[in-house]
């Protein structure tokens, strides 16, 4: 959830936003239609007519978290391999179609899904849907593409984890944190792996998991539902489902315990990342922890007045920076993060110290009515103002449905959040903010020097 702070007249702008937003939201839940074609694929259709754009995406249900050991980071090598050429658009044409036609296109891996953008002129929509749909079914899986693409992903990993040092913090956070389910490895995949990986593996994920069955079609823009529905059948409806693997419950075992790890690596300033385990929402409408979850983190860290950066940064200098981080719609297990660099004289154990001091304000005090309103509005302004792009309405859309969400439940949630009670803030907080869920991971920093700056692989801008 992204909270962003506003002051003054502005705030006032978002009281004002806080009277109209269900109707707001039930406008834009009223333009949504949905098709489903005979091979399974669902087709989502939002009408925005404010410019003579479309934004096209295709969402599949295949992420880091389906992977198996000794092949982790497959899913973001296909993703990659998804631009090298289909039997009839050869490789790096894609990119120079959508281009020529004055388009952006891009794509990501995440652990619970692969999605690919398009943002083109509505004129252009069925070049976009028959580009998806050739390599959807049509993808050539070369051997010597791959072994190029493999190096890029390799030099990747190597420019956004090795050599950041707070990105290998967080990685072994959850290699620390988790036990067993997928979620404690990379998205990119350990480097292992990618040495080891051969172009049989990505193969094998693509004839497993990219399927009409198992994606989903969403279109924002200035469009007519009907002729998107017809484009879909013409360019996807031929296209055969596929028997899915059998998905089983990946539970996690409970933590009996604080986790400790260190992580050395060169740096400027040490860093430190504090994880409790937190449930994640499951259903939007009978539960209610997830929602007081997000507003503890907005209490914490939702703008510059906020309690960690006021306490800790401002106030006692304890900290340079300081963050706290929870996201409730996910496929696997959650996790409330708080993080933070020390300040120049300070160390991380005094950090710790001083964020458990925090957080063991809002177990004993809880947090105040003010403070709670201040975070519900910037909630419904950030959802609210991000609507003004088609991109962003596409994602929110794409995303939840993917994970097993409806969209349809977007006011409901909102809803929701502004249901939560001061005391059930606190209370979320005394049953998940306690030692036997916690894992804390540090940065102890090691000489810069001799280090040269990492260069960005070439070709990896479809990657995140």
């Amino acid at each position: 959830m992204l909270f962003d702070f506003f002051s003054g007249a502005a705030r006032a702008r978002i009281c004002a936003l806080l009277a109209v937003l269900p109707f707001t939201i039930a406008a834009a839940v009223a333009q949504t239609h949905e098709y489903k074609l005979g091979n399974g694929l669902r087709v989502i259709v939002k009408e925005d007519h404010r410019a003579p754009t479309v934004v096209s995406t295709v969402w599949y249900k295949a992420g880091s978290i389906d992977e198996f050991n000794g092949t982790t980071g497959v899913a973001h090598v296909l993703e990659h391999m998804m631009f090298k050429g289909t039997e009839t658009v050869p490789s790096g044409e894609y990119s120079k179609l959508i281009a020529a036609a004055g388009g952006r296109e891009n794509a990501f891996t995440s652990r619970d899904m692969t999605g690919y953008h398009v943002q083109v002129h509505k004129s252009q929509l069925p070049l976009a849907f028959r580009l998806e749909a050739d390599r959807m079914v049509n993808l050539v899986l070369s051997a010597d593409e791959f072994a190029k693409e493999i190096r890029v992903v390799m030099e990747e990993r190597r420019l956004r984890t090795d050599d950041q040092a707070q990105s290998l913090v967080y990685e072994q956070l959850m290699a620390t944190a988790l036990d067993s389910h997928p979620y404690r490895t990379p998205i990119i995949g350990w480097m292992s792996d990618l040495e080891n990986m051969r172009v049989e593996d990505a193969r094998e994920w693509y004839r497993r998991w990219y399927a009409p069955n198992n994606a989903i079609v969403v279109v924002v823009g200035d469009v007519d539902p009907k002729e998107v529905f017809a484009l879909a059948d013409r360019y996807f409806g031929p296209i055969k489902p596929k028997v899915l693997p059998e998905r089983k419950p990946q539970d996690e075992p409970a933590q009996r315990g604080i986790r400790r790890v260190t992580v050395k690596a060169p740096a400027e300033l040490p860093y430190l990342i504090m994880s409790y385990r937190a449930p994640v929402l499951r259903d939007p409408e009978q539960d209610w922890e997830p929602y007081a979850l997000e507003m503890l983190a907005g209490v914490l860290d939702g703008n510059d007045a906020a309690r960690l950066n006021s306490s800790l940064v401002r106030g006692e200098k304890i900290a340079n920076a300081v963050n706290a981080g929870y996201d409730s719609t996910q496929r696997g297990p959650g996790m409330f993060l708080v993080s933070g660099i020390p300040g120049a004289t300070k160390t991380v154990e005094e950090l710790e110290q001083a964020l458990r001091r925090e957080l063991a304000k809002v177990l004993t005090d809880g947090v105040s009515d003010g403070e709670l309103k201040r975070v519900k509005a910037q909630v419904v302004a950030a959802q609210v103002f991000q609507r003004d792009s088609m991109f962003y309405q596409a994602r929110q859309i794409g995303s939840l449905e993917i994970t097993g969400y409806s969209h349809k439940a977007i006011d409901l949630m909102i809803r929701k959040l502004q249901e939560v009670t001061a005391a059930q803030v606190q209370e979320v907080a005394r049953k998940y903010l306690v030692d036997d869920s916690l894992t804390v991971a540090v940065l102890d920093p090691q000489p810069l020097a001799g280090r040269k700056p990492a260069a960005a692989p070439e070709g990896g801008r479809h990657a995140k």
